[in-house]
């Protein structure tokens, strides 16, 4: 039995409303959107400057070519479909588009400017910068910055509350729920600003990236002055004056590398949050009406976090993948970044869902104020560091004559556990000052913070 036509990616299914806002840029509508918008801006700027006698549109003239990207639709979408089906090239189903808008406003005059001197990658490579410089400014950078909004929160709120640490998984000197927390806004907040600052190169230059086209039309015109003017002016984007046909994707590697960095943060996140709820140190605040298991009711299961671990990884996959190749092309032009860049959206996407489960699964979870006061209690050896660095405070400064305070303490306390009275007993037994005495005396585990409290103030 044959099933009604189904989406074949879980982001245009399952996880649609979740990832849906990309598809104003990064589909094929959008794409198409975009190579409407910027064929009109292109007809635009040169009646602006009046090639080869053209006059300057009419105002009025000027809102309704940029109608035709505002009401760009469903009407639009399915008449393209049609263009490109007998085209079978899509920039020039676009071309044909805009001339027949251009016909129905009695613009035939200039019609002949439509897609002028252009190669179909002069369109696409400014197309696809506009989208994704959108696509990230307007939908996934928001998305971030509701996680680190969330981490943020997580930092300042528990910032007092004392956690063991664990380094190689093992029992280490204790920090707080909210610095830990901080660590990862800190890592973030840097890669977001790479990745804002990202520049969103443009080419406009022909087949080879020469004018050549373009000089013999007109060679008395400044084409490099008309092509940067129109790059950075009409479309807001950083103009490349060097290339072959294709621009040479540079930005791209360096964008989709800089968001697989903020992902791989983002995937240690999951992974720690995962295995704090496992040791109790978060508990998992039940959600009305949710199963945790089809056959354990008892259960709730972080399939936040673990959501967000596959599709972090999915999103690194294929930015990996875009990054490496899109940045070769072979002499002046294959097709290879074609289909590749079809794909930008698929792989943000992926980032998108994650960001998603994140952000529900870091206001799903409380602190687990028994567990860590237990393994804190349970764990008084860890204070070992503290008193051999008193201990060497107190030999230099003359106050001590004990030998070699590391082996001291090493001996006292590896592998083994050692109780509150232990050490109180061990320390009041030292050759050292009183004060220090008093010190190490008086501190816990869970006193034994540092000034990890304070450090969370440090974020921005």
């Amino acid at each position: 039995m044959t099933l009604p036509p189904q989406p074949l990616s879980p982001l245009d299914g399952r996880y649609r409303t979740s990832v849906g806002a990309l598809g104003d840029h990064l589909s094929e509508a959008g794409l198409n959107r975009a190579r409407v918008h910027v064929e009109v801006e292109w007809l635009i700027a040169q009646t602006d400057r009046g090639a080869f006698g053209s006059q300057a549109l009419a105002a009025d003239q000027k809102e309704a070519l940029r109608a035709i990207v505002a009401d760009f639709g469903q009407d639009a979408i399915d008449e393209l479909a049609g263009l490109e089906a007998t085209t079978r090239h899509d920039v020039k189903a676009v071309e044909y588009y805009v001339r027949a808008r251009l016909s129905e406003l009695g613009l035939d005059a200039i019609a002949e400017l439509t897609h002028f001197a252009c190669t179909s990658e002069d369109i696409n490579n400014l197309s696809y910068a506009v989208t994704v410089k959108a696509a990230v400014a307007e939908v996934w950078l928001p998305a971030f910055d509701a996680v680190v909004e969330a981490l943020q929160r997580w930092a300042v709120d528990a910032r007092d509350v004392p956690m063991l640490a664990h380094t190689h998984g093992q029992p280490a000197t204790p920090t707080t729920v909210g610095k830990e927390f901080a660590v990862f806004v800190h890592r973030l907040q840097r890669l977001r600003a790479q990745i804002e600052g990202t520049e969103y190169l443009g080419k406009f230059s022909g087949a080879t990236g020469t004018f050549s086209a373009h000089v013999v039309a007109d060679p008395g015109a400044d084409w490099p002055e008309v092509s940067r003017s129109f790059v950075e002016d009409a479309l807001g984007l950083t103009w490349n004056p060097l290339t072959t046909q294709i621009e040479s994707h540079d930005w791209q590697a360096e964008l989709y590398s800089r968001v697989a960095h903020a992902n791989r943060v983002l995937h240690n996140l999951a992974t720690d949050v995962w295995s704090y709820i496992s040791m109790g140190y978060f508990t998992q605040i039940p959600q009305v009406g949710a199963t945790g298991s089809s056959t354990m009711p008892h259960k709730i299961n972080p399939i936040r976090f673990e959501n967000a671990e596959a599709n972090l990884e999915l999103s690194c996959a294929l930015l990996d993948s875009l990054a490496a190749t899109l940045v070769t092309s072979r002499q002046q032009r294959d097709l290879t970044d074609s289909s590749t860049q079809r794909n930008i959206g698929v792989a943000l996407g992926h980032s998108m869902l994650a960001l998603d489960n994140l952000r529900r699964g870091l206001g799903e979870i409380a602190v687990g104020t028994a567990a860590l006061e237990a393994d804190l209690d349970g764990n008084w050896e860890v204070l070992g560091e503290a008193i051999q660095t008193v201990i060497r405070a107190e030999v230099v400064a003359g106050r001590s004559s004990i030998a070699d305070p590391y082996a001291l303490l090493k001996e006292l306390t590896r592998g083994k556990r050692v109780s509150q009275a232990d050490l109180v007993a061990f320390v009041e037994g030292l050759d050292i000052g009183a004060d220090a005495k008093a010190r190490l005396v008086a501190l816990t585990p869970a006193t034994y913070t540092g000034l990890a409290s304070e450090l969370v103030a440090r974020l921005g």
